[in-house]
């Protein structure tokens, strides 16, 4: 039977009701890292995707980057996502956390003065948001190779505390610029240890990160999102095919539960220096596609085998009940991006549903 958006489907041990996701979505709500009663009504509201993929929380203080974003770290925070995440499974929801370490892309401001850290002291071009506005990203600290261990462990400690707290898995941020993508890339790694130069080498960390939370939660529990052609926080790669084909590889012979692969440019546009169908082939597990993706293309991808599952972002934030809408091909509401990051339930638990 041909399948489509609104197909039933088993991502691991969940047997999920549909085949869309809500994407992960920075909100700035989240005072002193803590999740707020606000964060749980907005994620209920939506607990009709498939899957919901929760903003970017991150694994320790040293991952921080943004004002206001929550974490997955310790016993306070646990205790607050478990009321978020009572209300998701409450409304019939599953529900993944991001797991995120923001690496270079931060500010001293976050970090008692200290540097934030990278795999190489290189500066990103623009800005950092910061609670005193808008300021120059700086040089960041290279990790030395005997503080890897840790960075790992920090990923492991916080698939477990994402366990306790009741989540259904967790996704391993490698996209859009933030630490595991700055391994990756050879625009941002510039080591020359066993986590750079080659491919293999860039890689590693990645593989590392992803066998110590799998092996710590269960592989089916586990995702992981990479941005091949995403330029965003100064990223760039002189290969990205040959990379990301073996990242893709790499990763399936570890068993996660998904790849999610964020298909274009931060701008929506798409790239064609990146064949994504060959990242498909060598992955062996659910495929998620991300970018761009309505209605039609939606099940053109999941009919043609392109991909398993399809992630929204923008549609899913100004429409809590998007599945309903794609279904019935209602009218969407049109987002308020002036609300997108930080305020109150205004532009967050208050669009409409049709």
């Amino acid at each position: 039977m041909k399948q489509d958006l609104f197909s039933e489907i088993q991502l691991g041990e969940l047997a999920l009701s549909n085949r869309i996701v809500m994407a992960p979505m920075t909100r700035n709500r989240a005072p002193n890292g803590i999740p707020t009663a606000l964060m749980g009504e907005y994620y209920a509201q939506r607990a009709t995707a498939g899957l919901i993929i929760t903003e970017g929380a991150q694994i320790s203080p040293q991952g921080v980057g943004y004002p206001a974003t929550p974490g997955i770290y310790n016993d306070e925070q646990v205790s607050a996502w478990q009321q978020v995440i009572d209300d998701i499974h409450t409304a019939g929801g599953a529900v993944f956390v991001q797991l995120w370490h923001c690496g270079r892309i931060s500010h001293p401001s976050f970090h008692d003065g200290a540097l934030p850290v990278a795999p190489s002291a290189v500066q990103p071009a623009g800005q950092a948001v910061t609670y005193a506005g808008m300021q120059d990203f700086v040089t960041p600290r290279a990790l030395a190779i005997e503080e890897l261990a840790n960075i790992v462990e920090q990923y492991r400690h916080a698939a477990e505390m994402a366990i306790k707290a009741g989540f259904d898995g967790v996704e391993i941020h490698s996209a859009n610029g933030y630490l595991l993508d700055q391994f990756l890339r050879d625009g941002s790694n510039r080591r020359t240890d066993s986590y750079g130069g080659s491919i293999e080498h860039r890689v590693r960390l990645l593989i590392e990160v992803t066998t110590a939370v799998c092996n710590a939660i269960g592989a089916n529990k586990v995702g992981v999102r990479i941005s091949p052609v995403n330029a965003f926080n100064d990223m760039q790669d002189s290969d990205p095919q040959a990379l990301f084909n073996h990242v893709a590889s790499a990763l399936s012979a570890l068993s996660p539960a998904y790849l999610h692969v964020v298909e274009v440019t931060m701008a929506g546009a798409i790239d064609t220096e990146v064949d994504m169908a060959q990242l498909r082939h060598h992955f062996d597990g659910r495929y998620i596609a991300n970018g761009g993706y309505d209605r039609a293309r939606g099940n053109s991808v999941i009919a043609t085998e392109a991909a398993d599952m399809v992630a929204y972002g923008v549609p899913f934030l100004a429409n809590p009940d998007l599945p309903n809408r794609l279904k019935q091909e209602t009218k969407l509401n049109t987002p308020d991006q002036a609300t997108f990051y930080g305020g109150d339930a205004h532009g967050y638990t208050d669009y409409p549903f049709a």
